[in-house]
């Protein structure tokens, strides 16, 4: 017992001389040497298995430079000193801050490249993520023989431990519990045992069927490295990873690395003081849709919003500390005044509350800018002109619906940005198959109003692009439907599309790979509420996770009458806040700030990829150079300070117990340097 009392005594040295030369402290007893340079970069090595991946898309999404070194190709380089280290100017240089593996021994129990990689983590303090493993010794735990247990973690509840939440988990509250979407298939398979000496566990979950708490997640120190051990299987797109994976990552740079992730969440509402047509339950479509197959005339009441509604849309806000973006037609609002006696309580309660909401140019009147469309047939095509050019909405037309609706806006006082505008259908953008082009003059009409930021549908095009001086902004379409006003039409269309033919709904799930048939149809009673709301806002709790900054959209219909879009927002809303801290709240930006956060990250993906930022740290300061006006994302911890020419400012806006921002470097120079605590 004496002697591994010993070694792990002088393992415990090592490892803190290494963290020491790491910091850019002097090792006490040792000679001076150089503090070695650490570059901000990860290295991923990959076999194929979807933990790793889901860490890589982690990486990707926060903006941090990674080295992919696939296991599985028979060329790739060798891992090796020269690999992992060099000299630059005489100072050495650990060329990745963290190395991910897909378990403790991808090379090989006495490989020399495992022998290679254990000697650099050493000699720089680099530590290493094991994405997925078992437990057993090797990784500081016990086997689950004994007293641990190992399964389906499919709907258990697990729990920050209290060394996770004074470290690099303290963004996380309540319990995390483990998805489980289809209980007939396992979705979770991991390892619970109990921690070994050197093993710190940051997750962990009382033992299934036995006594204690077994680890999850936790880090081993031995041997002068460090490892974060995790024993669950998981893929990019689960929950409980997603909630994870800030902690991962953090660990893994030590919180220090270029990019940034912070989660947002922002819900347009289309078609504000308009009305909306309305699901025949009888005849499948949509009377009054163009693309309506049933036919005949619409004699279906339209969707609109009360003075209630709208009191209550308010009142909603309030209680919740969120602000819904209205996306407003004006001219469609004078329509309906014109036709209903000259007055419009609706509109008179959405003004009085004005200043309660973001307000969205979404044209006056809500007609289509693409194309002139051809609705003899079913599906519409582009009408023709004689010579056989397609026909166009002119330029100055387009101009005329965006300058009506933001004039009116100004006229009312609506706190307007005259640069975002959300067109109707996303119109005058491209729309396959019948409109492959954008409308030749949209880009010409976007700049005679000033328009600089139009939204996009993102299940059409999830990219963002220029168009013309503009940009676009894609959106999430919530599956909350703009032709239903209660759960029970909701609930009807939803079982149309996505039944089979033999269970009386519409077959297209059978045709189309990426959807799924109901087992059978939801109850129009109650299958909103256990079925289709639930799984909406999963779906866009999964986009807030993601890191994703896109805009979600539904309809002013679904304010309206049964108001289904709030028990999808309140769920998104209370998952939200019962899983995260105070210090990681859900921040809320507006039309233009995600086009702006959208262009920056595609600016430095597009440095990443070419190649052209260089970033390290030295001890306790960080150099970060890029193209010229390249906006940096960086993180770092709380208490780092920027360098300018004169003296030093607090860096960042702080979130999740971290620091970040996007910066670029003062004028007279070309690098961003901080100082660390």
């Amino acid at each position: 017992m004496a002697p591994r009392m010993r070694r792990r005594s002088q393992s415990a040295a090592v490892s803190a001389a290494a963290a020491l030369m790491t910091l850019g402290l002097g090792v006490p007893g040792a000679s001076a040497a150089p503090v070695p340079r650490i570059d901000l970069r990860v290295l991923v090595v990959d076999n194929g298995d979807s933990s790793v991946d889901a860490i890589t898309a982690q990486l990707r999404s926060t903006g941090i430079p990674y080295t992919r070194l696939d296991l599985n190709d028979p060329g790739r380089p060798a891992v090796t000193a020269a690999f992992l280290s060099d000299t630059v100017n005489g100072t050495p240089r650990a060329k990745y801050q963290g190395v991910v593996l897909p378990h403790e021994a991808p090379f090989g129990a006495d490989s020399a490249e495992r022998t290679a990689l254990e000697t650099y983590e050493r000699t720089y303090g680099i530590p290493q993520v094991d994405a997925y493993t078992w437990a057993h010794p090797e990784v500081g735990l016990d086997y689950t023989s004994e007293g641990g247990w190992a399964g389906a973690l499919d709907g258990r509840e697990a729990t920050v431990t209290p060394a996770g939440k004074a470290g690099w988990f303290g963004y996380l509250d309540g319990p995390l519990t483990f998805e489980d979407n289809a209980p007939a298939v396992q979705e979770s398979h991991g390892y619970v045992a109990r921690p070994r000496e050197g093993f710190t566990s940051y997750v962990d979950i009382p033992v299934p069927g036995g006594t204690g708490r077994g680890s999850l997640v936790g880090e081993y120190a031995h041997d002068g490295r460090r490892e974060l051990v995790v024993t669950f299987a998981y893929n990019q797109h689960q929950r409980h990873f997603r909630a994870l994976a800030r902690g991962i990552v953090e660990w893994l740079t030590q919180g220090v690395h270029l990019g940034r992730a912070r989660h947002h969440l922002a819900v347009h509402v289309d078609d504000v003081l308009a009305p909306d047509a309305r699901w025949d339950t009888e005849r499948n479509c949509t009377p009054g849709d163009i693309d309506c197959a049933g036919g005949g005339e619409d004699t279906t009441a339209p969707i609109r919003m009360t003075a209630a509604d709208a009191a209550y849309a308010a009142q909603w806000q309030r209680e919740r500390g969120f602000t819904l973006d209205m996306v407003y037609n004006a001219g469609s609002g004078e329509e309906w005044k014109a036709e209903h006696g000259g007055t419009d309580p609706l509109t008179d309660r959405l003004l009085a509350d004005k200043a309660q909401y973001r307000w969205i140019n979404h044209t006056y009147t809500h007609p289509f800018l693409g194309c002139v469309q051809d609705t003899s047939t079913v599906p519409w095509s582009c009408a023709k002109n004689a010579d056989g050019s397609t026909r166009w909405m002119s330029r100055a037309e387009i101009a005329a619906q965006i300058r009506d609706n933001h004039d009116w806006g100004l006229l009312k006082g609506l706190p307007l940005d005259r640069t975002e505008l959300v067109t109707g259908e996303h119109s005058g953008l491209k729309t396959l198959p019948q409109q492959p082009q954008d409308n030749p003059g949209l880009a010409g009409a976007l700049a005679d109003t000033g328009v600089r930021w139009i939204a996009s549908d993102n299940s059409r095009e999830p990219q963002q692009r220029p168009v013309g001086g503009a940009v676009t902004v894609p959106r999430h379409p919530m599956n909350v439907y703009y032709n239903a006003g209660t759960e029970a039409e909701m609930t009807d269309e939803y079982n149309w599309i996505y039944t089979s033919k033999a269970d009386g709904g519409s077959g297209v799930c059978e045709n189309n790979p990426a959807s799924t048939c109901l087992d059978e149809p939801l109850d129009t009673t109650t299958g909103y509420d256990t079925h289709i709301a639930p799984q909406e806002a999963r779906t866009a709790l999964g986009h807030v996770l993601g890191n994703d900054p896109r805009p979600h959209y539904a309809h002013q219909s679904n304010l309206a009458e049964d108001r289904i879009l709030y028990p999808v927002l309140d769920r998104v809303l209370a998952d939200y806040r019962a899983l995260f801290a105070d210090n990681t709240p859900l921040e809320n930006p507006r039309h233009s700030a995600i086009g702006t956060e959208l262009k920056r990250r595609a600016a430095w993906q597009t440095a990443l990829d070419q190649g052209r930022v260089t970033a390290y740290r030295i001890g306790n300061t960080v150099t970060v150079q890029a193209p010229s006006g390249t906006r940096i994302p960086l993180t770092a911890p709380e208490g780092t300070r920027e360098q300018h020419l004169l003296g030093t400012t607090a860096f960042g806006t702080p979130y999740a117990r971290s620091r970040s921002a996007w910066t670029t470097p003062d004028a007279l120079r070309s690098t961003v340097t901080l100082k660390l605590p």
